[in-house]
């Protein structure tokens, strides 16, 4: 079981552990006011890696490979260098991925505005996946809570590392059977309320907040869409939208149980303008059924009221499937060790979480 939790915030990268008094922060923060908006330990070395938006400064990209006791700075992704006025530029790492078991040294990199990236090298280096970038249907990709879409969200099939599964908000649900030479449009059933009606189903046009699968059973893909709860048991192509979610079926977060395909967690909210949880409570939800019910969960969350809400990458779950953690904007951090059941709170003052991770 997993005994490090890392905390990436608006100002730094945190790293708790736990010990015989329980958990405790482990140090001071790496890249101390340092915006972190993507961080990954690969399962296959133990290496970190950590992508910061420095705003005026742009965006950095670093690794370590003795657990954070020191780092050093890789070049970011970068598109194509054009004249263009409108030529794109990177504006965030959003998420990094590994590759498979069968794949030592290949990340993958998400990023907005909308470039999917791959590094052979553990990220010394950075190839854009032109064979994305170039289809057609991009045309229709948007931004939903940023100006430009985004790739958040990167599935490596357990079972066959060249099928790949990529979530775009706002670009749909995405397939590649050939890592990543090609691409087809998934996501089929997602709606999205706020189209026009005759384009609600338009699967280019969609805003899964995140995608998350199975590990064991990866045919099993649980979607946090904008407009609904959606699972699917074809790995992502088709999706069947959940009903009588309480008590909302908007958030960001979901998070899926690695062994047993019928269990997740989520973290809903109130949508667009209030972006609150709903009637002030703060409450994670799971289903243990394939989404045909769900429980709220509270115990040990705060009453009350509360207003934390939970981005895309704060929500997570472990290699057992027990341990959970989940942080919010407001710098609270809680963990779970039985599934949810009952919750720990490690902080109250951390500065606004983008992403968690376990090691």
């Amino acid at each position: 079981m997993s005994d490090r939790l890392h905390v990436g915030t608006r100002k730094g990268l945190f790293h708790y552990t736990r010990g015989a008094d329980g958990w405790q922060l482990a140090g001071p923060p790496a890249f101390l006011a340092g915006p972190v908006t993507a961080f990954m330990v690969d399962p296959r070395d133990g290496a970190q890696y950590v992508a910061l938006q420095h705003g005026h400064f742009g965006c950095k990209f670093h690794r370590s490979q003795d657990n954070g006791k020191s780092w050093q700075e890789f070049p970011t992704p970068a598109y194509p260098a054009s004249d263009a006025p409108d030529a794109p530029a990177l504006d965030m790492i959003w998420v990094l991925s590994p590759g498979g078991a069968d794949q030592p040294g290949l990340i993958w990199a998400g990023t907005l505005p909308g470039g999917l990236f791959k590094s052979a090298n553990r990220g010394e280096s950075w190839e854009l996946v032109e064979s994305l970038w170039a289809r057609p249907e991009r045309a229709k990709w948007f931004g939903g809570g940023y100006d430009h879409p985004g790739i958040h969200s990167i599935i490596t099939d357990a079972r066959d590392s060249q099928h790949i599964t990529l979530g775009v908000s706002c670009g749909g649900c995405w397939h590649s059977f050939d890592g990543g030479q090609s691409w087809a449009q998934a996501g089929h059933g997602f709606n999205a309320a706020f189209l026009p009606p005759e384009q609600a189903s338009d699967p280019t046009s969609q805003d899964p907040h995140f995608i998350a699968a199975c590990t064991n059973a990866p045919d099993r893909v649980w979607c946090q869409h904008h407009c609904g709860v959606y699972r699917s048991d074809d790995g992502g192509m088709n999706f069947t939208e959940l009903h009588n979610v309480p008590p909302s079926n908007f958030g960001f977060a979901v998070a899926a149980h690695p062994h047993e395909p019928d269990t997740a967690w989520f973290a809903p909210a109130v949508k667009d303008e209030c972006r609150v949880p709903v009637d002030g409570k703060f409450v994670i939800t799971r289903t243990r059924d394939g989404g045909q019910s769900f429980e709220v969960l509270d115990n040990g969350l705060p009453s009350a009221p509360s207003y934390d809400l939970v981005y895309r990458h704060a929500l997570i779950v472990d290699e057992t499937g027990n341990r959970l953690a989940t942080g919010s904007t407001t710098g609270n951090l809680w963990l779970s060790e039985n599934m949810g059941d009952s919750w720990q709170q490690l902080s109250s003052t951390l500065p606004p979480i983008a992403t968690l991770a376990f090691s």
